[in-house]
């Protein structure tokens, strides 16, 4: 297990982070264990903690990971969430497995999902830093894009966003951004928040924080496909 970590050291972690959570807002935080290029013991000791929500940046690895016999063995369904840049062509591999769609950004996106995971949960991703490659829409983008998806038969049931590069405090004016206009649009959910920048997020009003290396160490190079 990736430096020897444990289920009782995996649970010790969600408490700690849960009980700094508790003492920033009062309001119910879900937390996405971001298990990207981890093994899957990893996997497994996150489930038997009790972090049902994972998620994964890659299509094969989180396909492979749906079917990944020590993770089946559990017993336990992960709410698997796709938080990594999507592509079109991607899609179709892991149609069914995915219980939210957390980075639509654009129409062809919509259609694709619509097409092979019709009614599926899906979540609008606003790019806060121009960064090009990072994915996301333009703020004055998301409410068309909230629209044409409900359209299309998808339930969007928030907005996500990556923070910008450098000291937490430099995201919390998008973080605030995306908050405002989940409300405007009449969304529950909003996914900001990782592990350097979780705590200015959830002051913000994250209802849902994706959190990898502050929960399960360093991530391995070369991801779980390379397992």
């Amino acid at each position: 297990m990736n430096d020897q970590l444990t289920v009782e050291a995996v649970r010790r972690r969600i408490a700690e982070v849960r009980a700094e959570i508790a003492q920033l807002t009062d309001r119910s935080v879900r937390i996405v264990g971001v298990t990207k290029t981890h093994l899957d013991d990893v996997v497994v000791a996150a489930l038997q903690a009790g972090l049902v929500d994972l998620g994964e940046n890659y299509a094969q690895d989180l396909r492979a990971r749906a079917g990944a016999a020590p993770i089946l063995a559990t017993g336990v369904a992960p709410r698997w969430h796709f938080i990594g840049q999507l592509q079109s062509n991607k899609v179709r591999l892991i149609a069914g497995d995915v219980w939210c769609w957390q980075t639509v950004d654009r129409s062809s996106i919509i259609a694709e999902i619509a097409r092979r995971d019709p009614g599926a949960r899906i979540m609008v991703q606003v790019d806060l830093a121009g960064i090009p490659g990072r994915g996301g829409c333009r703020i004055a983008e998301v409410s068309g894009l909230v629209g044409e998806a409900g359209r299309a038969g998808l339930a969007v049931i928030g907005l996500m966003a990556v923070g910008v590069p450098g000291p937490p405090e430099l995201s919390r004016t998008g973080f605030a951004q995306v908050v405002r206009t989940a409300e405007d649009l009449g969304l529950a959910e909003r996914s900001i928040g990782m592990s350097g920048d979780y705590r200015v997020a959830v002051e913000e009003g994250s209802t849902m924080v994706r959190l990898g290396s502050l929960l399960f160490g360093d991530r391995r190079v070369g991801g779980a496909s390379s397992q």
